[in-house]
């Protein structure tokens, strides 16, 4: 028998008490730093006997961090350089070099390709620009590239150029932060758009634009970034030949916001007002993805919106609901069978405690190495179900055609 989480109306009450959601900051990876010696075509910063080469017609902006002594320099026609304290450009005096035996033609490698919904130019930062310490949490694919409420850090001391191109107008974040000052406001923001440095930094038909706010709503707030989950998906995989990893399960499962197909197990939980997403997420993890049977197992959760379907017919709306996605390090047959235990885990404590977390109902779908299909199992915990309201409103229209037919005097 899988055990049960021991939470209890009571402490669920004591930890239900406001909190603001947790942010998120994700910190852009690539640069155009002179000193970044992928940066260059010869995969090696120049040196003393080298001439310098920047395409005329390309866009660019270089921070530079050292002083640097070269034979020549061929610029763009539209550029900056960022020189920090002490950096600076000299001419080769024809001097013996020990590291630049053998000169040539270093040139700077095209940026323009690095694009905002590139997933893999992404990672989850603490605060500080740290990285973010890895654990049994990930993301789904549309929400490893910012979504509407997130923290976007450039890192200090860096140059960077993003092709910020999109199927929304405005791309929508909470904050940016370049060469370590912070712009949390729309007139800050609009500031440093008004400078020199930013076309040089982003181009592309997509409007950044900072809020300020974060998410308002302790039940989590969708991403935002749906419309351009094809752009995702081809920078990920198409744009760059990369490939999803073949599943080992027959049907594997295609979760909301990700690009590629899983073996393990999805929840889609329907939710009440008293919901807490941040809570909920600190319980699972503290409570079950600690326990060692669990070990190698990974859990992204987060609010989407489904397209609704009514009678098999998909609906133009799409309601709200907390999804869960669980995926394991289990191979060959038993591929997937840790995460749907788990699972099985989750649905149990749901119809145990679902109304005291603010849950009104559940539904499982699972895919393993050992299943021709998806196996879909559901625990509503406090309401009707679609298909015993149709029942009740068949049986309601057959007794009322009955009675009309008594008052007409066709039934005896």
């Amino acid at each position: 028998q899988a055990p049960s989480l021991s939470w209890t109306v009571l402490n669920w009450f004591f930890c239900s008490l406001p909190a603001t959601t947790t942010a998120v900051y994700k910190q852009w990876i690539p640069n155009t730093n002179f000193e970044t010696a992928s940066n260059w075509d010869k995969g090696r910063v120049p040196c003393a006997r080298d001439v310098v080469h920047f395409e005329k017609d390309k866009v660019v902006s270089v921070f530079v961090g050292s002083p640097h002594v070269l034979t020549d320099m061929y610029l763009p026609l539209n550029g900056e350089f960022l020189l920090a304290a002490g950096a600076a450009f000299t001419a080769f005096d024809g001097s013996w070099d020990p590291g630049c035996d053998s000169g040539g033609t270093a040139r700077f490698t095209d940026a323009e390709h690095r694009s905002w919904f590139d997933p893999t130019l992404w990672q989850d930062v603490l605060p500080s620009g740290e990285l973010r310490p890895g654990g049994p949490l990930f993301s789904v694919h549309e929400e490893r590239v910012p979504c509407r409420y997130d923290d976007v850090i450039f890192q200090p001391e860096t140059s960077f150029r993003v092709n910020t191109d999109s199927s929304q107008p405005v791309i929508h974040l909470r904050s940016i932060s370049v060469m370590g000052q912070e712009l949390n406001t729309p007139s800050s923001w609009a500031g440093y758009l008004g400078g020199p440095s930013a076309p040089l930094q982003f181009h592309g038909n997509g409007t950044l634009q900072v809020t300020g706010t974060g998410c308002p709503d302790k039940s989590g707030c969708a991403c935002g970034n749906t419309l351009d989950g094809p752009r995702i998906c081809a920078a990920l995989l198409g744009d760059s030949g990369r490939q999803c990893p073949e599943p080992a399960c027959q049907s594997p499962l295609q979760p909301l916001g990700h690009c590629c197909g899983v073996c393990g197990a999805t929840i889609d939980l329907d939710f009440t007002p008293d919901f807490d997403l941040q809570k909920y997420q600190d319980k699972l993890v503290q409570e079950l993805l600690s326990q060692p049977k669990y070990a190698g197992v990974q859990m992204a959760i987060s609010k989407v919106h489904k397209a609704q379907t009514f009678l098999g017919i998909v609906s133009r709306s799409a309601a709200p609901l907390i999804q869960i996605v669980l995926i394991d390090d289990r191979a060959g047959v038993q591929a997937g069978t840790a995460a749907e235990q788990l699972a099985a885990d989750i649905m149990q404590n749901i119809a145990q405690h679902g109304e005291a977390l603010g849950i009104s109902s559940g539904k499982m779908e699972v895919a393993t190495g050992s299943t021709a299909s998806g196996q879909v199992g559901s625990h509503p915990v406090s309401r009707i179900t679609a298909g015993t309201v149709m029942g009740l409103l068949f049986s309601l229209l057959f007794l009322g055609g009955i009675l009309f037919l008594y008052r007409k005097g066709k039934l005896r």
